[in-house]
């Protein structure tokens, strides 16, 4: 490339030859012009077609054609250029076929587009028509029926009516054309789709839809009103609204009959932003109700118990009822061989036997009338009863060992009784033993403030044996009088109450609850509400374990029907509707709910932080439990509670009534949990799910062993206690230095006993300065395992080397003791 921009190229022949010069202009190549020593040579364009001259030979002048170019590749490039052209127009000429073609279709699609819209024009113009003269017909029969219903009018006023009515006619605007549609528009809104079909709709003249008689008789009344000169006004209706705590913008308009629009604009101009599904509490509710003129009733959520009847009995409605009679006592008191003893001796003749303790409850006939005793789990149960309000029990039954006197849950019992203000009747059991001592108990009642009939009280005590039948006649008797005292009476004529004595979980039943009726009669049928659950009477079964229909006071029955479980204790009321009875079961299982959740959270940091502290330090057992019956697993809950200090706890992850399942199994085993089950089985899947995870499971039927084993569980995690025994003393003489072991103690042991395996401490003038063990203890040359009083030894301290002579060595042992929980 030359300083000039032009591009010099050799030609053949070398430099010498000659020089090319090429010139550029607009991409374009000019011509090559070739400067030679002899001559100046111009070459023309490559590819361009130049005249060949007059007389010339195909391929054109030699002398004119460009250097190093043959006849064939001048002809071969000459042919190129004239196909090129060729092709050029062969393209054009196409390009002007398409274009017309293009024309053609344009004008063809706009002669349909047009044609459509004349169409659909003509169509719209045909239904306009259409209904303006459906339009005609109905004013026309409305003026009609208004000139039937009102009444003449002198021939002036209908002159001036049909000026009126010709002047509304004429200022009638002018209805604007619908606007085109446009064509060009796609969607599903075009209904060229369906202009060939025939609809029902189109069939009958367009809109099917007519007004109600009881609009057309409004809209003719305010016609008639209007006709007659009087305003329109329509009466405003004063509601009583009910309003809860809370209540949605929605609901209370709905409650009012008002818009959501108008109450949310009341709301925003009092300086309140929120929609119609935002929830406003009482005070502001009021505020919008009387703005709109109606009353406010105030509600609250507890209001849902209000619909159980609280009837007052009249004194001529009341009938005598059997007394309900509880017995109470220590363990191995015979309790329950008394009850067996009473029911075997007085019990309605054909009971059976197992049911009376499925039902925990039974009535034995007397001459006086019927006694219905009640055998719940024990005390423990008795005092939750008592706690949820349940006074089930008109007397209380004291039953006391003679040959063991007064124990720790004769004690409990007697508390219970006096908490529940029931008379309590001593009956002085065991009374046929040698060793029997009925003054003895009589006595240490005293402690109790129980002061018997012979000890000048006003208790009542009888001496009893249930192995023999002694004095069960005079219990009997006993009992009869207390309740002649008591004058019990119920009315049989109103709603049932009553209280749940057991509840479990049947397998082919459902949920089933033993429930004492205390008030009302029970019928087949009724709706009721217990606790957190509800349900229908779906069978009553008595003690006898036949099916009744009705179940007066004072009668144990079991209830089935329910829709869940419900708890010892709860109280069973009759209510009108299922819808009353479902909303007061899901009042009272939130309000539970709410409790768990209160009672569990910590309210400040402070007390977060400090249960956090203390989770840390106690040790926690993890267990599960499930039961037979309700009463049951209440006890035990309260049993586990009890267990523990503030190291250890038992904390019970799930309880329930039913056999073990599989669920149960795998709670366990996510926790590291055993499973103990009372009086209920493991199905077979959670057998095989227990084995395969090595989940442990573990039957009883006794409450106190399944206490014990837990509580000797729970001392395993308790940290072993560290006792500490002193078993000599030795005096350092003196103190050598030896090579290897570093300082040895020239010690005489003064007292006790110095071991090789126990711990020392180093004493200065009274002072411990050093607590370690031995390196090493030796007698002259010998390690020995301990050296006794009155002899010298070598001793040196492992890890330290501070010692002198006079110093003190105190020799202990250190040894582990298991503690246990009380």
């Amino acid at each position: 490339m030359s300083d000039d921009g032009k591009n010099t190229l050799g030609l053949r022949g070398g430099p010498r030859a000659g020089n090319v010069k090429q010139s550029f202009s607009h991409g374009r190549t000019k011509n090559v012009v070739v400067e030679t020593k002899r001559k100046r040579v111009v070459v023309p364009k490559p590819g361009a077609a130049k005249p060949a001259a007059p007389g010339t030979v195909r391929g054109g002048d030699p002398a004119r054609r460009p250097a190093g170019i043959s006849d064939v590749e001048m002809d071969r490039r000459l042919k190129a250029v004239q196909a090129a052209k060729a092709r050029e127009t062969e393209d054009a000429a196409r390009r002007v076929n398409e274009e017309r073609e293009r024309d053609a279709e344009r004008s063809r699609r706009r002669e349909e587009a047009e044609t459509k819209d004349r169409e659909i024009v003509e169509r719209e113009e045909r239904s306009k028509a259409k209904a303006e003269a459906e339009e005609a017909k109905k004013r026309d029969a409305e003026a009609a029926a208004m000139r039937a219903a009102a009444p003449q009018a002198s021939p002036e006023e209908r002159a001036a009516k049909s000026g009126l009515a010709r002047s509304k006619v004429t200022e009638q605007p002018r209805r604007e054309e619908p606007a085109r549609p446009n064509r060009n528009a796609k969607g599903r809104g075009d209904d060229n789709r369906r202009s060939g079909k025939l609809t029902v709709s189109q069939a009958t003249g367009g809109n099917n839809r007519h007004r109600s008689m009881a609009s057309m008789k409004r809209k003719q009344e305010r016609a008639r009103q209007k006709a007659m000169g009087g305003t329109v006004e329509r009466e405003k209706v004063v509601r009583d609204v009910q309003v809860p705590d809370g209540i949605a913008v929605q609901e209370l308009a709905n409650r009012m009959a008002e818009r959501a629009a108008d109450v949310v604009k009341s709301l925003m101009q009092m300086g309140m932003m929120v929609t119609q599904n935002q929830t406003i509490d009482q005070d502001t509710a009021e505020l919008i109700v009387e703005e709109f003129g109606h009353k406010m009733v105030r509600v609250s959520d507890a209001d849902v118990e209000d619909v159980i009847d609280q009837v007052h009995d009249k004194p001529e409605d009341l009938a005598p009822r059997a007394p309900i009679i509880t017995v109470m006592g220590h363990v191995d008191h015979g309790k329950t061989s008394l009850l067996d003893a009473i029911r075997n001796a007085r019990v309605v003749s054909g009971e059976a036997g197992g049911i009376t303790q499925h039902i925990g409850a039974y009535q034995v006939e007397q001459k006086g009338g019927l006694l219905t005793f009640l055998d719940t789990p024990g005390h423990a149960a008795f005092t939750s009863m008592r706690a949820r309000g349940a006074q089930v029990t008109d007397i209380v039954i004291l039953v006391v060992a003679a040959d063991d006197a007064v124990m720790p849950q004769t004690i409990e019992a007697i508390n219970h009784a006096k908490a529940a203000q029931v008379p309590m009747i001593v009956a002085i059991n065991k009374i046929d033993r040698p060793a029997a001592d009925a003054q003895k108990v009589r006595t240490d009642l005293l402690q109790h403030e129980v002061i018997v009939e012979q000890m000048s009280g006003e208790v009542q005590d009888v001496e009893v044996s249930a192995t023999t039948g002694q004095g069960l006649d005079q219990l009997l008797e006993a009992i009869a009088l207390q309740s002649e005292i008591l004058e019990l009476k119920a009315n049989p004529k109103r709603a049932a109450s009553g209280a749940v004595i057991e509840a479990q979980l049947d397998v082919g039943r459902g949920p089933v609850a033993t429930v004492l009726v205390q008030n009302g009669t029970l019928k087949l049928g009724d709706i009721f509400v217990v606790g957190e659950q509800w349900g229908k009477v779906r069978a009553l079964v008595d003690d006898k374990g036949d099916r009744i229909k009705t179940a007066g006071p004072s009668t144990p029955v079991e209830v089935l029907g329910l829709n869940g479980t419900p708890e010892a204790g709860d109280v069973l009321d009759v209510v009108s509707t299922e819808a009353q009875a479902r909303e007061i079961a899901q009042y009272r299982a939130q309000a539970a709910k709410d409790r768990r959740a209160a009672a569990g959270a910590a309210t400040t940091l402070e007390q977060l932080m400090a249960n956090a502290k203390a989770n840390e330090d106690v040790s926690e057992l993890p267990i599960l439990v499930k039961t037979d019956v309700q009463g049951s697993a209440e006890a035990i809950l309260q049993a586990m509670d009890k267990i523990g200090n503030d190291e250890v706890r038992v904390r019970v992850l799930h309880s329930g009534v039913g056999a073990i399942t599989e669920s149960d199994i795998g709670l366990a085993e996510a926790s590291g949990a055993p499973v103990f089950g009372f009086n209920v089985r493991a199905n077979t899947s959670a057998r095989n799910t227990a084995n395969q995870k090595g989940v442990e499971i573990r039957y009883y039927s006794v409450i106190y062993d399944l206490v014990d084993d837990v509580k000797a569980a729970a001392s395993g995690l308790l940290s072993a206690e560290i006792r500490e025994t002193f078993i000599g003393y030795a005096s350092i003489k003196e103190v050598f230095k030896v090579s290897g072991v570093g300082k040895v103690a020239g010690c005489l042991v003064t007292e006790g006993v110095a071991r090789r395996s126990a711990g020392v401490r180093l004493l200065r003038d009274n002072v411990v300065i050093h607590e370690g063990t031995l390196k090493t203890l030796k007698r002259f040359k010998d390690e020995v395992g301990e050296v006794q009083s009155g002899q010298e030894c070598g001793m040196a301290f492992e890890n330290y080397e501070d010692i002198r002579p006079q110093d003190v060595i105190e020799i202990f042992e250190r040894e582990e003791v298991e503690r246990q929980l009380s």
